[in-house]
């Protein structure tokens, strides 16, 4: 595999590393196949029961790589890019029916900032920052930050900050509800480990179908929501954990989920 993506597994937990520091981790071709074919292998592979992504040095990811997009040769185009690049990364981020932690360890900007608030829980040190740096450059956010951002935050604050491309520190991001929590840098390695393990380690049948309950709800009205919720509902309780979680609950000990 090229350094520009790196993978750990370890614990039944899959660290997905960017890793083009030199250039704050943006994205050339190359590095989103990659991360597109390893997003793949973690769906696929059944030890994997929780994701991390994250970016190696000062940054999480600056977005797209503007070196490549103005060398003639390089250039594939927006069209490609969005359509080959960014887009299929987002449809993967939310169809893999397993936990995917945005672990933003620096700046994220542009697509950067985007793929993580896709992700199904993002947690931030208290040195990072978060950019819709588009407008700053003449152009509109991509990545599904026009939708994600919005129903994070609110119409008039996400339009606010897509149009004025302002710096948002991890505090604000968190109050605002753009983040699920920012941790003290100290502590920050730590902690995301903490969450993932316990991830993993959780019915992981249940957080797929958690995490196709809240796709649904982006999109669905409250009768075909509800109707989801049932169907899924009984799925779930047809589960081997299901049964593990339940009988641990009755025997008064701590649950051993198997992820089936």
């Amino acid at each position: 595999m090229s350094k520009s993506i790196q993978l750990k597994i370890e614990n039944k937990v899959a660290t997905i590393t960017l890793n083009r520091p030199e250039v704050f981790n943006s994205f050339n071709r190359e590095m989103a196949f990659l991360l597109h074919d390893t997003l793949d292998d973690c769906e696929k592979n059944d030890e994997v029961r929780a994701i991390i992504l994250t970016g190696n040095g000062k940054a999480f990811c600056a977005g797209q790589d503007l070196k490549e997009v103005t060398d003639p040769e390089l250039n594939p185009g927006f069209k490609k890019i969005l359509e080959e690049h960014y887009n299929p990364i987002i449809t993967r981020i939310r169809a893999i029916k397993k936990p995917i932690i945005a672990a933003v360890n620096g700046v994220a900007a542009g697509a950067g900032a985007n793929i993580a608030l896709a992700c199904d829980i993002v947690i931030a040190h208290e040195k990072v920052s978060f950019i819709q740096a588009f407008s700053l450059i003449g152009l509109v956010p991509d990545s599904a930050g026009t939708f994600f951002l919005p129903r994070l935050i609110g119409f008039q604050k996400a339009l606010a900050l897509a149009m004025l491309g302002d710096k948002i520190s991890a505090e604000e991001a968190e109050k605002m509800g753009m983040i699920y929590k920012m941790i003290p840098l100290e502590n920050f390695e730590e902690e995301i480990n903490k969450i993932a393990v316990k991830l993993a380690n959780m019915p992981t049948k249940a957080l797929g179908l958690i995490k196709e309950l809240y796709n649904k709800s982006m999109t669905n009205n409250l009768d075909a929501q509800l109707a989801l919720e049932s169907k899924l509902q009984i799925e779930a309780a047809s589960t081997e954990d299901y049964a593990e979680g339940v009988a641990a609950f009755i025997e008064k000990r701590k649950p051993n989920f198997k992820g089936n």
